[in-house]
């Protein structure tokens, strides 16, 4: 007997995964140079990052984009700003993975339009635009129309890869982000799967697919997920997603071949559990949740891309990113994992706490669908009120104590890092001019076109958007006359409408068992009195485009359960409507959320505000990621306190916002 097959092995090494880092700053040139070190390397996918006016349907002239280009991603404001990107990349042989939602269509033909510019075939081209709405307005808030209307434009992308683009995944199912807004396991599984549902039921009802062809539908869906630092958990996750994915697609669909309902996924590791405390502490948490998704062999993601230890700092460095890719190509090739079939199989440990997962996740996948299916439970305000509460309960364990998290409320005590010696040298930092740069550059594009084609073009897609009509011909029609990012969304938010999504506030509960809660409440209650007001008002606003809103509803949850009266009127919020909101509501303190790294920009302006608006006496605090120097620039300018990822302990913030507002009104 082969001594591999008698010890275990699998007589040939299983594939590595696709190896990925999620990489896009500044321009679509640099953006570029940064691809093409990252492929010389040993990277064997490319993944996107677009930044915030470009995921949210903004050119960077737009005064939302204030503060907000090429920070978290790449702009791409135009055909020219694609072709720039993949300069010298050929498309037909790369596997793209581009984070795109809301106007997934859109960027998707900005690149097959390169693709064909290249002569490459369409068919040839791999990759995956994420393209999952839902998901935006529960936790990443990057969402543009209604849900109904952007599950139409999912709808159309998948129809039309379906017949020109069979290897590419039009749509990345993403639970990645409700873990991130305090989805268990379990309602991870179950939301995700309720999303699935959504997508392959307007695919089906559409009529723009066969019955027949469900099958090829259904083996192009893949799936985007979290892992988290327990990661036998997150083992026991992957495995139930695939028990109820082939469930679900064979029932549900009638898909009766085993080979596409196999449930495919990639996953990026949990960024936002990465510490701002002795963050050399993330190295180990990354392996960790790297080996939660690679470990059990029937269950492997087939794409994997790592944050860096300096995520909680700010913008990871190239070399950082290296780093990364250097501990997926240890685990691969170094060591034996590799080798063997399923490690689990016959584990009774596993399999309990997969049926386990399996059972709850059934049950909330029926309670969404009990409630007219996904988008009835988004717009309902279900499901973020869910994870708000979810959300609220995790923070309450790390708080106590229950949760331990090395370093941040356990084992605090530390040297000094050598990594973070060179301050704000450990991060990479974004050129301010590029925002300049980019607007400078699109409004020289809109002038080089030919106006009559981009009106023809726009209004096509406008009457195409108010019929049934699949609308990738008219925005492919739109690629090619020059049209911009914001051009095409805002012809469709003309049709569509804009959203405005729940907050989830309302049917949130708090941590009422926080011992030092009832101190804080009766500080609130008198400074009420001594103010001569029936109650403190706090405003939260998340200025700009920035809509990881996790923290600011913690924050609002909170301040509330402490006595506060909390004005929060949800994402993306202009300078001006912040300050409007302030003096309307008369509050006693701003609270302004900003985790994009626009905090320079944006909270300047809402200072600049206030006081044209005659309330310069206002305390203005701020929370987000922000480095100790730009914390000194904010005090500097007027903030009264800057609270960064470090201060997990929301009691004692809500403290100290008594605190503030006790000085504002010189009181002792």
């Amino acid at each position: 007997m082969d001594e591999k097959a008698s010890s275990g092995r699998l007589p040939e090494r299983d594939r590595p995964w696709v190896m990925r880092t999620y990489a896009g700053h500044s321009s679509a040139a640099a953006t570029n140079a940064l691809f093409r070190r990252n492929l010389a390397k040993g990277q064997t996918g490319l993944s996107v990052a677009f930044d915030l006016p470009t995921q949210t349907g903004y050119d960077p002239d737009h005064e939302l984009a204030a503060g907000e280009v090429g920070r978290v991603g790449v702009p791409v404001a135009h055909l020219g700003d694609m072709r720039a990107l993949f300069d010298g990349l050929p498309l037909a042989d790369m596997n793209t993975s581009m984070t795109i939602n809301a106007p997934a269509m859109w960027l998707l033909a900005l690149y097959g339009t390169v693709g064909l510019e290249q002569n490459a075939e369409l068919a040839r081209c791999a990759g995956t635009t994420q393209n999952d709405i839902i998901k935006e307005y529960l936790s990443r808030g990057t969402y543009i129309f209604p849900p109904a209307a952007s599950l139409r434009l999912t709808a159309d992308v998948v129809s039309y890869t379906l017949r020109e683009m069979p290897r590419w995944n039009p749509v990345n199912i993403c639970s990645y982000h409700l873990q991130e807004a305090g989805a268990t396991p379990v309602q991870e599984v179950g939301f995700a799967l309720a999303t699935a549902v959504a997508v392959l039921d307007a695919v089906r009802d559409s009529g723009q697919v066969p019955a027949e062809r469900m099958g090829d539908v259904v083996q192009r869906i893949s799936f985007f997920v979290n892992a988290g630092v327990r990661f036998v958990e997150e083992i026991a996750k992957m495995r139930a997603f695939g028990v109820l994915w082939d469930e679900i697609t064979r029932d549900r669909y009638g898909v009766g071949e085993a080979k596409q309902r196999r449930f495919r996924y990639g996953v990026q590791v949990n960024s936002l559990g990465l510490t701002e405390a002795q963050p050399e502490n993330n190295i180990q948490r990354i392996v960790l949740e790297m080996l939660g998704v690679t470990m059990s062999r029937d269950a492997r993601a087939r794409a994997v891309q790592l944050p860096a230890w300096n995520e909680a700092l700010g913008l990871p460095r190239p070399w950082d990113q290296q780093w990364s890719l250097r501990m997926q190509q240890v685990l691969a090739y170094e060591s034996d994992l590799l080798e063997y079939p399923d490690i689990f199989a016959g584990s009774h440990v596993m399999t309990a706490l997969v049926d386990e997962i399996v059972t709850g996740a059934r049950v909330e996948l029926d309670k969404v669908l009990e409630l007219g299916g996904v988008v009835a439970a988004v717009e309902t305000g279900y499901l973020k009120s869910a994870l708000v509460a979810s959300l609220a309960e995790r923070r309450g364990r790390m708080e106590s104590g229950a949760d331990v998290v090395v370093g941040v409320n356990r084992f605090t005590e530390t040297e000094p890092s050598p990594l973070t010696a060179a301050g704000a040298e450990a991060v990479e930092q974004v050129d301010p001019a590029v925002e300049a740069a980019a607007a400078d550059g699109v409004r020289r594009w809109r002038a080089d076109r030919d106006a009559a084609a981009v009106d023809a073009a726009l209004a096509r897609l406008r009457a195409d958007a108010a019929t049934t009509t699949n609308l990738m011909p008219a925005t492919l029609e739109c690629v090619r006359t020059g049209v911009t990012t914001g051009e095409w969304a805002g012809a469709l938010r003309q049709v569509f409408g804009e959203y405005r999504a729940p907050t989830g506030l309302a049917g949130a509960t708090g941590t009422s068992g926080d011992p030092g809660l009832a101190a804080v409440r009766e500080r609130v209650t008198a400074t009420a009195r001594e103010l001569g007001s029936g109650r403190l008002r706090l405003l939260v606003g998340k200025p700009g485009l920035d809509g990881h809103s996790n923290g600011a509803e913690q924050i609002a949850v909170r301040a509330r359960d402490a006595g506060f009266e909390v004005v929060y009127q949800g994402i993306r919020l202009t300078a001006g409507q912040i300050v409007a909101a302030a003096v309307e509501e008369d509050v006693d303190l701003v609270g302004l959320s900003v985790l994009s790294g626009s905090h320079l920009a944006a909270v300047p302006a809402v200072l600049d505000g206030l006081r044209t608006a005659g309330r310069a006496d206002l305390p203005v605090v701020v929370g987000g990621i922000i480095p100790a120097g730009d914390a000194d620039t904010l005090r500097a300018a007027g903030v009264a306190r800057v609270f960064t990822p470090k201060d997990f302990a929301l009691t004692g913030i809500i403290d100290d916002l008594v605190t503030v507002i006790r000085r504002a009104n010189d009181l002792p």
